[in-house]
């Protein structure tokens, strides 16, 4: 079984493509940071997280290249697929990338910090940076519930 769940932050936009074919498909590279869950004590780099080279053909490309930009957080499913090619100098070289079967937003538009939040639906002047505010006490006996 070849199957891969990946939870991470775009490093960067996409890189959006399409065939040259009768009905055009889009192919949408990108990398995400995945974070460590545990560091090694021993090792020397402070690296905390991995970058993962993705690629998304036809409607996840599409879908990648009109909501997804650097720093968006997704959740993704997919496969691992190898391949290699000779580069300009003659080296081989081995590319490792998964394919994206499945990807969706891991978090609200408001938490990323890109959100409409205050445009759409101001916050009142009482209320604190997540929208609530502190209901006075003679207010209370006043409320449907207790």
């Amino acid at each position: 079984m070849n199957k891969v769940i990946l939870m991470g932050r775009l490093t960067r936009d996409p890189d959006v493509r399409y065939t040259q074919a009768a009905e055009p498909m889009a192919i949408a590279r990108y990398t995400i940071a995945v974070d460590r869950r545990f560091q090694r004590r021993d090792a020397g780099d402070d690296q905390t997280a991995d970058f993962i080279s993705c690629v998304a053909f036809g409607r996840q490309g599409e879908f990648a290249e009109k909501y997804l930009k650097k720093g968006t957080k997704i959740a993704l499913t997919g496969r691992i697929q190898t391949g290699s090619y000779t580069n300009k100098d003659g080296n081989k070289v081995y590319t490792t990338d998964v394919v994206v079967e499945e990807q969706e937003f891991a978090e609200s538009k408001a938490a990323s910090g890109s959100g409409n939040y205050g445009e759409s639906r101001p916050i009142p002047s009482g209320a604190s940076a997540e929208g609530f505010m502190n209901i006075p006490d003679t207010a209370k006996d006043d409320l449907p519930f207790k």
